[in-house]
């Protein structure tokens, strides 16, 4: 496994950290079988993140999965339309500045009742099949799936076809050309879908595009811009809810405090964000020129991977870093990554993350996880679980 992708249970693996305390950055071979350079530190991090001019994204981190056959030009170029992580300024910008108003923390207050709705049924549904349960499916991914899907208008019924493919996609197990095929299944599940709109567009997201932006964006574009919002929408949270909730259940001090002081909430995101750091790097980049990162010089051309967990848990960075300790309030943290490809569905993550896991401990109050019962979800491109047992 590529060393950026090492991990014990909640932890950075030791010799991830040890790379950040001992050499900043590091030589290492990416999923691609590339040669690369790893960025550990927190500064150095936000540095390269932060820097579109000298580091740019690289195509093939885009357009390329691992241990795929390779992309004709014209499925790389369709793969990259619409893609917010897989294009720079000036292109970016403009993608960026449509879909901004939409994902503004008003626009994400006016959520909140029916994020709140959909938490309280599955609550519901949970309480009423019983103890034990799966916190997965019951919970941590139909909650975030069901948010994005009336956000960006996607049938809710289709779930299970597109939590499918991208599984299949982000599973680094899985043969190459099984991961391929998913993505274009899933690409062509999107242009389905974007032509129907683009047809009859309604009061969701990708209808709010057509109407007022349809002369400025293409097919290929809005099916991009699709895929990776529905993709990025439920992944990511979903994995956030059910290894959080483990977080808090293995910390009872954490959790104690957090029930006695409900208003740390905000706080507790944050430090379980930052704590978790699910995404293991920032979008793959190469030097337009020769830099210096770290006190190590990169020549022009060479691949650039950010370590989003061993900067986040450098001492550097935060004292104590490693300890889970949801006082600290919000001191700043990577999750989101940083610079123009900061992630623009922040606000609605952090509130449903905000909703739900209150929610969750208020109705099961004794709630604790199955001996044994977490299947940590090791070799993905999102960190994870695919398993949670608890009972209550």
């Amino acid at each position: 496994m590529p060393l950026h992708m090492r991990r014990v249970e909640f932890d950075p693996a030791p010799e991830l950290a040890a790379a950040r305390d001992e050499e900043r950055v590091k030589r290492i071979k990416t999923v691609f079988g590339d040669d690369a350079w790893l960025v550990t530190r927190f500064a150095d991090v936000r540095e390269v993140l932060g820097d579109h001019e000298r580091f740019k994204v690289a195509p093939q981190g885009v357009a390329r999965l691992p241990g795929s056959p390779p992309m004709t030009e014209e499925q790389k170029a369709q793969v990259r339309a619409g893609n917010l992580l897989g294009v720079d300024p000036p292109e970016h910008t403009r993608l960026r500045r449509m879909l901004t108003p939409e994902f503004t923390i008003r626009r994400m207050r006016r959520l909140e009742p029916r994020i709140q709705r959909i938490v309280d049924d599955h609550l519901d549904a949970m309480e009423a099949a019983g103890s034990p349960a799966d916190l997965v499916p019951a919970f941590a991914l139909p909650i975030p799936s069901l948010v994005i899907c009336e956000l960006l208008g996607v049938p809710y019924e289709d779930r299970e076809g597109f939590q499918r493919r991208t599984g299949r996609m982000l599973d680094m197990t899985a043969p190459g050309e099984d991961r391929l095929k998913a993505q274009f299944e899933q690409r062509a599940y999107m242009v389905d879908l974007v032509a129907r709109i683009q047809a009859d567009p309604g009061d969701d997201l990708l209808g709010m595009l057509v109407r007022e932006h349809g002369d400025d964006l293409s097919a290929d574009e809005l099916v991009g811009i699709g895929g990776l919002l529905l993709f990025a929408g439920h992944e990511t949270t979903s994995n956030m809810l059910s290894l959080g909730t483990l977080a808090l259940l293995r910390h009872p001090e954490q959790l104690d405090l957090l029930k006695k002081e409900p208003e740390r909430i905000d706080a507790a995101v944050e430090e379980l964000l930052r704590w978790l750091s699910i995404v293991n790097n920032g979008t793959t980049k190469i030097t337009t020129a020769e830099v210096e990162v770290g006190g190590q010089v990169i020549p022009a051309g060479e691949l650039v991977l950010c370590s989003l967990p061993a900067a986040n848990r450098d001492p550097g960075f935060l004292p104590d870093a490693d300890r889970f300790d949801l006082t600290r309030g919000a001191p700043g943290h990577l999750a989101f990554g940083h610079g123009v490809h900061h992630c623009i569905g922040a606000p609605l993550a952090r509130m449903e993350l905000r909703t739900a896991l209150p929610a969750l401990f208020r109705r099961f109050p004794n709630l604790r996880a199955v001996e044994d019962g977490a299947a940590f979800r090791t070799f993905s491109i999102v960190y994870g679980l695919s398993s949670l047992k608890v009972s209550w």
